[in-house]
């Protein structure tokens, strides 16, 4: 992997966790500090709670924020927009969480270091060289051979170019933002508070498990109307110009930024033996915080299609399905980040309006699935439940501890068996690759209420390791998973 964001190290963590050796190096000389993205989608703290770090993110993160916007010193509006989400038996992270994005790749890089693997840091890549067998990469003066590379370098991404491809898209007509990590006295850390009008705006964020806040800010303009670099001079200046309440003091600016919107995208994720993903593949506004989410669902896309391959388990055409699966993904993710953007300037023209605009059930991701993919196949006609290609959910079961995503925790494929009729088919599985589980009177889980619910009665359903679905087959039919995993 080159490039060790979010993007990165979730790959190389799902990789790692399989057994694959991994190498994952980048050029910045130490690990980032600054928040960046703040906010983790629910599905995303999903493929953390499988990859065995959700409880130590949400040790650190926070949720219900609310958006608390003003005119002056006036408060003329307070809202939380996640305050109706709760948990349910088929969703257990009901909301999203606000953490900034350097404790996310910290808690990473220590899930890492427990699977033997460290972020090689001052290590640029410099050039690229594929044949049929493997890709070469030139990483400072020292040449690495790997049987795959990815790129998660950023928008600005070597390995993209290397490889010949280019963003497609444009750069609207939106005025820069200035975006830093500041430590503010004079306001409460019990809301993000906003100051949204037609002479620009200032926003002030607490960063959970920090003293800090995340500072956005339309730029500060010099005599020559060209926007100033941010400084802690020019985020009090603009703090002062459009909140204008007395005794509000920023300072220790630690991070500081520009952020110019973008809407593009590649137009192919692969090239041969080497991938893109995350910011490297494509870039977006951010509104709707979808940037390292969407990076996060990338690798988890790709981990286990990259270890099925190189474990010998499925056929390298295995791999033509991430381009399938997740290039459509990410041209959606442009259209409703676009539109988001646009929701946004159109409520703050609004009294009361503000980045609570943006709030809607395609920010928590768990309604994003593959129905069109190859991958995915529904080998039974039922009424209710999933579809192939669909979101596995969670269920939890009556008198025990036990809920559906603990079973499909890890890198393999589950079997849900459900009724007693695909006993036969769980019986006669011989393969290394799925844990089958038998739900229901005489299975595992003799009170299968919940997960009957979830996912209708009399079939089988199989879940991949990135958790949806990727079939569904009559609960009798003793061959179908078999020649399903024959077709990988």
């Amino acid at each position: 992997m080159v490039g060790a964001g979010p993007t990165g190290l979730t790959l190389a963590c799902d990789l790692a966790r399989r057994g694959v050796a991994v190498r994952i190096v980048d050029r910045v000389p130490e690990f980032p500090h600054g928040s960046r993205g703040k906010g983790l989608s629910q599905r995303s703290l999903e493929v953390f709670d499988d990859l065995g770090v959700v409880d130590r993110l949400l040790a650190f993160g926070g949720t219900h924020l609310p958006h608390r916007k003003y005119r002056g010193a006036e408060v003329v509006a307070e809202i939380d927009p996640e305050a109706d989400r709760v948990a349910t038996p088929d969703i257990p992270y009901p909301t999203g969480l606000m953490i900034p994005q350097w404790r996310v790749e910290r808690t990473l890089r220590e899930r890492l270091a427990d699977l033997g693997v460290a972020v090689e840091l001052g290590a640029e890549l410099r050039a690229i060289s594929q044949d049929a067998d493997g890709v070469t990469a030139t990483v400072g003066e020292t040449r690495i051979r790997a049987r795959y590379l990815v790129g998660c370098d950023g928008g600005r991404s070597t390995v993209r170019k290397a490889i010949g491809l280019r963003l497609h898209g444009e750069t609207p007509d939106v005025q820069l933002m200035a975006v830093g990590d500041v430590e503010v006295e004079g306001l409460g850390r019990d809301a993000w508070h906003q100051w949204l009008t037609g002479d620009g705006g200032i926003m002030l964020c607490p960063l959970p498990g920090t003293d800090a806040f995340q500072v956005q800010a339309s730029h500060e303009l010099g005599p020559d109307g060209i926007p100033l670099e941010p400084t802690l001079e020019t985020f009090q200046r603009t703090f002062d110009r459009i909140a204008g309440i007395p005794g509000v003091r920023l300072h220790n600016l630690t991070w500081r930024s520009s952020y110019r919107v973008n809407v593009r995208m590649v137009d192919r994720l692969r090239v041969d033996r080497v991938f893109l993903a995350g910011d490297a593949a494509h870039v977006h506004p951010i509104a709707g915080g979808l940037g390292m989410n969407s990076g996060i669902q990338d690798a988890y896309n790709l981990g286990w299609k990259l270890g099925l391959v190189l474990a010998g388990k499925a056929k390298p055409g295995l791999l033509d399905t991430y381009d399938e699966e997740r290039l459509p993904t990410a041209s959606w993710l442009l259209n409703i980040t676009s539109e988001l953007l646009d929701a946004v300037l159109a409520a703050i023209k609004e009294s009361g309006g503000g980045m609570d605009a943006v709030a809607s059930q395609e920010l928590t991701q768990l309604q994003l699935g593959y129905r069109w993919s190859r991958l995915s196949r529904n080998a039974a006609s039922r009424p209710n439940g999933p579809q192939a290609g669909d979101r596995a959910p969670d269920a939890p079961f009556s008198g025990t501890p036990k809920r559906l995503f603990d079973l499909f925790r890890g890198p393999h494929f589950t079997l849900l068996g459900l009724g007693e009729r695909s006993t036969a088919a769980l019986n006669d599985l011989k393969t290394d690759i799925v844990k089958p589980y038998l739900i229901g009177p005489g299975g595992l889980i003799d009170d299968a209420g919940h997960a009957a619910h979830a996912y209708g009665q009399d079939a089988q359903i199989l879940v991949r390791p990135d958790g949806y679905v990727g079939l569904i087959a009559d609960a009798g039919d003793t061959s179908a998973v078999a020649d399903y995993l024959r077709s990988l």
